[in-house]
């Protein structure tokens, strides 16, 4: 027992690592989009995080750094509308274009996420990505994004919560630590059992 526990928790703290050295993201860089990532809303409000990611989307897009914003995330929990729906209705609401924003709402999770706005890049002809979310969930994002073969730049929406060193932050980022070893111990098994369906719907 204690073996097994030592070989999760090795790799755990590999991955916390990974986790904290990425929540700076990318230099900022031209992208034909911004994908801002969905978060489970609270009722049909949005949670102080998915507003965080939405405000700093906004800048983004208002500094130039790309001409249209893709939200995404689906019907979740007891709401009645999607997290899409939320997020597109939230940027509308302060005076941005119909025309330039776009919803992914089919989505349950972050890899679906990806997953189903690849297919959109591709109908679009998008090539690369501004990536928005908070910054201890960007490691994980940007390796589920590289997996699915998608060009994005990560930009971590610094506003937030929890706090930076509080005792939600370290759990949040001990929570990100094992899901991204587990995402990576997922892949690994897919291709070692040949599972091409799993494979499909990783890379």
């Amino acid at each position: 027992l204690a073996l097994l526990s030592a070989l999760t928790l090795v790799p755990v703290l590999l991955r916390l690592r990974e986790v904290l050295d990425r929540v700076e993201g990318d230099a900022p860089d031209a992208a034909d989009a911004i994908l801002v990532l969905g978060r489970k809303l609270e009722g049909d409000a949005l949670s102080p995080v998915f507003e965080a990611r939405l405000a700093h989307a906004e800048a983004l897009h208002r500094a130039g750094l790309a001409p249209r914003l893709v939200v995404a995330g689906g019907l979740t929990g007891q709401a009645s509308r999607s997290e899409a729906e939320a997020g597109v209705q939230w940027l509308s609401d302060r005076g941005l274009p119909p025309e330039i924003l776009f919803a992914e709402d089919r989505s349950q999770h972050t890899l679906e996420n990806l997953f189903y706005v690849r297919a959109l890049m591709n109908d679009q002809g998008w090539r690369e990505l501004l990536l928005v979310s908070d910054p201890l969930h960007l490691a994980r994002a940007g390796a589920m994004a590289r997996g699915l073969n998608l060009h994005v730049r990560c930009s971590p929406a610094r506003a937030c919560p929890p706090p930076r060193g509080s005792r939600g932050w370290v759990g949040r980022a001990l929570f990100e630590a094992f899901y991204l070893h587990w995402y990576h111990l997922g892949v690994a098994y897919s291709r070692l059992i040949g599972s091409r369906r799993q494979l499909e719907r990783v890379t």
